[in-house]
């Protein structure tokens, strides 16, 4: 934006090249608590708006609340005895984590997602025929389109993972992406926690571990690493200046991965599309998931309303972990939609 001074000849006039840059995204620094912050009345937010959303996360039995502008802390909010130190699981919220450490390592070479699972843990897998086995690929449990029955619940051994539809003709919600991390040991030969840590942890400056909860390999870490996550999602993948995972397949992840729900990138929630399926449901739904959100938005949900919110347009990351707000244990609930509302209630 050019400024021109129009009260004298002999003022200057600022051309688009002296305007004034536009702030620069900020990374953390590793091992470390320092944090810039940001504040509401910089921005020029409405500062009536910030009591009344956090008496709503209150309510709601939230117990950490993060935004994030350029990577700046401008509201950093715990409840209910929750501290910045405390541990807390990210539930499904986790998938998005196996979702950016299988393109780490499709970037170094061990496996291909366009590849059938098998290739890289043996047939048998499942339950299914050797045929219908071998149509699965690592990007159908990325895109939750394995074919598998889905009313069997979560558990993952062969017995219960039975044909439904051939993989790539049916999207359901299913806890079968797990095996993405069983197929990243194998190719790697090193323990999924290990290559986790080691290359995407670690080098974000997250802490954190992977707890086994049945069959399911549950994600859980203080709520300032669940926003350097964010913070890498919103820079496609780039840590300050080091690209942890390809920005090419970031893209993929966070676009509609497949042709039934439109909404459902590399399990990661996209907001603004013109459906949606909800998990455990194969009825379509007209809209956006969440209608008061932005429209370029992507999510990380999970269990009892673990939130990663990224908003591109904005380059701003909102955090929500705690309990469940309304009671249901869904990823997905009514508390999205009134919670953007009073977000919004922020920006002038």
């Amino acid at each position: 934006m050019s400024i021109v001074g129009c009260s004298s000849d002999d003022e200057t006039t600022t051309t688009p090249s002296q305007a004034i840059p536009e702030e620069n995204m900020y990374f953390p620094p590793n091992n470390s608590s320092t944090w810039e912050t940001k504040s509401i009345s910089s921005l020029n937010w409405n500062q009536t708006a910030v009591q009344p959303l956090l008496d709503y996360l209150d309510l709601k039995h939230t117990k950490s609340f993060i935004i994030l502008v350029n990577g700046r802390i401008v509201m950093e909010n715990y409840f209910n005895s929750h501290t910045s130190t405390s541990l807390w699981y990210w539930a499904s919220a986790g998938k998005t984590l196996t979702s950016t450490v299988t393109g780490i390592a499709q970037q170094e070479n061990f496996l291909n997602i366009n590849s059938k699972v098998s290739t890289y843990i043996g047939t048998g897998w499942t339950s299914e025929t050797l045929v219908k086995e071998n149509l699965i690929t690592c990007k159908h449990l990325l895109s939750m389109s394995s074919g598998l029955d889905d009313a069997l619940g979560d558990n993952v051994d062969p017995s219960n993972l039975q044909y439904k539809a051939d993989a790539g003709t049916r999207w359901a919600y299913h806890n079968v992406y797990v095996k993405l991390q069983d197929v990243i040991a194998q190719a790697t030969g090193q323990t999924w926690s290990n290559y986790f840590n080691t290359k995407l942890r670690d080098k974000i400056g997250m802490n954190g571990s992977w707890v086994q909860s049945g069959d399911n390999s549950v994600y859980a870490s203080d709520s300032r690493s669940m926003a350097r996550f964010g913070l890498l999602a919103l820079n496609k993948g780039n840590w300050n200046g080091t690209q942890i995972v390809n920005q090419a397949y970031f893209n993929e992840a966070t676009s509609t991965s497949q042709n039934i729900n439109q909404s459902y990138g590399y399990l990661w929630w996209l907001n603004g599309k013109s459906s949606y399926h909800l998990p455990q449901s194969q009825l379509q739904f007209n809209g956006s998931i969440i209608p008061s959100g932005p429209s370029d938005m992507f999510m990380a949900l999970g269990k009892n309303d673990q939130k990663i919110y990224v908003v591109p347009s904005k380059k701003m990351v909102i955090i929500r972990m705690g309990d469940a707000a309304d009671g249901s244990n869904m990823a997905l609930s009514d508390f999205d939609e009134v919670l953007w509302q009073k977000i919004n209630a922020l920006f002038p």
